[in-house]
């Protein structure tokens, strides 16, 4: 049994008001508290001890609601977008490469910036567009780097 069917097992006993109500409340808090339910709604619920909110919070876990579909782009903001992302992680390998150092000179050192935030012109979908048509590499907490380029 998993934790969804626990939760509606702790729902049904509930309902058919067998004995243990108070154990069942905290046995239901207790498992909403590991899913992904916002605490302040769900510290409300448990507060007033909303049998049908309860339920309804359930039903909602157990049919969650699709997965909205990825916008499709047209080749033209693909490649504006693109090529806004290029212009950026030029300009911060620039900016990397000619920081001055103890001297009045630049260090002549190569820039190791390959993956940078995407301009914010953009909406993420874009971005994700991007990676699905093999350009981009999403490197993980809205980094990305460029497809082509060797890890470094």
């Amino acid at each position: 049994m998993n934790a969804v069917q626990k939760l509606r097992s702790v729902v049904s006993d509930l309902r058919s008001g067998k004995p243990g109500a108070s154990e069942n409340w905290e046995l239901a808090f207790r498992l909403l508290s590991r899913m992904n339910v916002a605490a302040a709604p769900l510290d409300d619920l448990m507060k007033g001890r909303d049998l049908d909110a309860l339920d309804r919070l359930v039903t909602q876990i157990e049919n969650p609601a699709p997965a909205p579909v990825a916008r499709e782009y047209s080749e033209h903001d693909l490649d504006h977008a693109f090529r806004a992302f290029n212009k950026r992680l030029k300009v911060m390998r620039l900016a990397d490469e000619s920081k001055l150092g103890g001297r009045y000179t630049s260090g002549g050192r190569k820039s190791s910036i390959d993956a940078i935030h995407p301009p914010e012109e953009f909406p993420k979908d874009i971005w994700d567009a991007l990676v699905r048509a093999g350009k981009l590499r999403a490197e993980g907490t809205g980094f990305y780097s460029l497809r082509d380029e060797a890890h470094r």
